[in-house]
This record gives structure tokens, sequence and C-alpha cells, in this order.
């Protein structure tokens, strides 16, 4: 079963088919509340169904390859991390003109406590959280309303703070002037950063220390077997949005038959618990911006 129906029809659609037993594929966010992820997280720990989490741009080559470059220490002591997510498709109120997906994506019966925080700054947190193997342990987020007469925030700029000591800064928005879909990441280390951008989906930069910067692309065999595994065509060819999609359901069948051979599912996908952290990252980043800005645990 999908669900890729508005964020407040997740939870109810969801927990459906999870009682009937019937595997899940789900978009993001996991839920409109941290209480209905909660009890989404319930259903499936205590169930047989499998459930995954659309966080697609963690389906991209270069972003396991990023992934796998931290994990093996490549980077040295992780430092500080930034990632941005920048759109402009709702500088004006399109949700007052007709447009169905800013009217829902823009009201808190449907789209939850979050506007650009919950539709685009998870995916940023994500991406984040994916790339790096740490949780956001604390944050202080600052959300604004830019466009008079909108209910829930369409920008904010976060400080946090990672598990093992990093910080960094994550920002996004809907209201960023000639930017499309941008969403990049940058890390440093205590030896060497990186950084990825997904309009250049295919190319990651490593940054020795003292070297020049080096462009890793997608589908050579000096990728890492995680980055070689999600990659589809010969190198120079483009992969992109569509095939980051299609690496989370091919890994998500690839386990559905495992359990139908009775079979360990290996899950190397988003799932339950990554849609539940990501709202209470929602939850807490909304929470952090209407005290003032104030830090707050993840």
């Amino acid at each position: 079963m999908i669900v890729a129906t508005p964020n407040h029809l997740h939870s109810p659609v969801a927990r459906a088919f999870l009682a009937a037993g019937i595997h899940v594929v789900c978009d993001k966010p996991l839920a409109l509340t941290v209480a209905e992820g909660e009890e989404l997280v319930r259903l499936v720990e205590s169930g047989t169904a499998l459930f995954a989490l659309t966080y697609n741009y963690t389906g991209y080559p270069a972003v396991r390859q990023a992934r796998e470059l931290v994990k093996n220490g490549e980077l040295g002591e992780l430092r500080k991390v930034m990632v941005e997510y920048t759109q402009d498709w709702l500088m004006r109120p399109l949700e007052a003109e007709g447009n169905k997906q800013a009217a829902w994506r823009t009201d808190p019966a449907r789209a939850g406590a979050g506007g650009c925080i919950g539709d685009i700054g998870t995916h940023a947190a994500s991406l984040l959280e994916f790339v790096t193997g740490r949780h956001i342990a604390a944050l202080c987020a600052d959300l604004s309303t830019v466009v008079p007469g909108r209910r829930l925030d369409d920008d904010a700029n976060l400080l946090v703070r990672l598990a093992g000591g990093a910080k960094g800064t994550l920002t996004c928005s809907q209201v960023a002037c000639g930017e499309e879909n941008r969403l990049s990441i940058r890390l440093y280390g205590s030896k060497a950063g990186l950084e990825w951008h997904q309009q250049e989906p295919n190319t990651l930069l490593y940054k020795a220390a003292g070297r020049p910067v080096a462009l890793l692309r997608t589908g050579h065999d000096y990728q890492g077997a995680a980055a070689r595994a999600a990659a589809r065509l010969p190198p120079g060819h483009p992969e992109g949005y569509l095939e980051a999609f299609a690496n989370i359901y091919r890994a998500f069948i690839a386990d559905v038959r495992r359990r139908a051979r009775g079979e360990e599912p290996l899950r190397d996908y988003p799932g339950v618990r990554e849609g539940l952290r990501g709202l209470r990252f929602i939850a807490q980043a909304v929470a952090s911006s209407q005290a003032g800005a104030v830090w707050r645990d993840l």
C-alpha cells in the first residue's frame, strides 16, 4: 500500500492497512502529530507489516557515498554541518489563488503545525542525520511567516547540535526568490570536507585538507558498495529524483520478498522511527520559535 495523500490522511490510512497486516510505503511526514506518530510506531513494531517512509533524498547514490565516507572516518572528527533547502514557489499567496497544493500545505488542519519546516525542513533534517549517522540532539529555531495572511511558517533558520558534539545550521525557505529546489549539505571534519547539491545530484565534492577538491561521480568503480548498489546507469548518464525514489521502493520490495521467504528484512530505507523523529523535529522547532528561539532537546 502506498500512502501519497495530504498529511492529515497519512495516519488514518496507514493505520488501517497496518492493522490489516498490509505492508505500507508512506510519504512524509509520518502523521499530523507526534501522538499519531507514536501510535504508528506501536502498530508497526507490534505487527508483521513492513513500513517505509519516503525521505527520498537518502536514495541518491552520492548521498550513500557521503554517508559511507563519514562512517569510515574519511572526514576525521566531524565538526560542523550546514544544510539548506530553499524554494520560491510560495512567494505569493497561491493558497488564495486556487492552487490546491498550496492550499493544503499552508492549512494547519491538513499540513500540521509546521509549514515550510514540515514540508521541506524535515527533508533537510533527515538528510543531515542520514549522512552524518548522528541524531540532532537539540535545536534553536526562528520560524517566520513572510507572506501576509499565511497561517503557517514559510521560512525558517535553525541552529542545531548533533549527538557527539558537532554543531551546525539548518535553513529552509519557500519564499527564497529565484530558487527552484536547492537542497544542499556541507560537512566539515578535522581531515576533510564534503559537499552535495541535489540540483547536481551525481557529483559529490570531497575536500581533503591541503589537496585539490575531488569530484566523486556516480557510477564509477571507486564509489563504495552502497553508492554502487544505488546507481542504475553508467557514468555520465544523469540519474536523479525519480531514481532516488525508486531506490527506496526497490529496497522495500526486496524486504517484502525476504519476509515472504521467512528471512529477516534488511530495512535499508527510512522507516517509522525516522518518521517519528521528523514529527518531533517539527514540534520542537515550532515550540522553540514560539518561545522566542530557545534551545529545545530533540
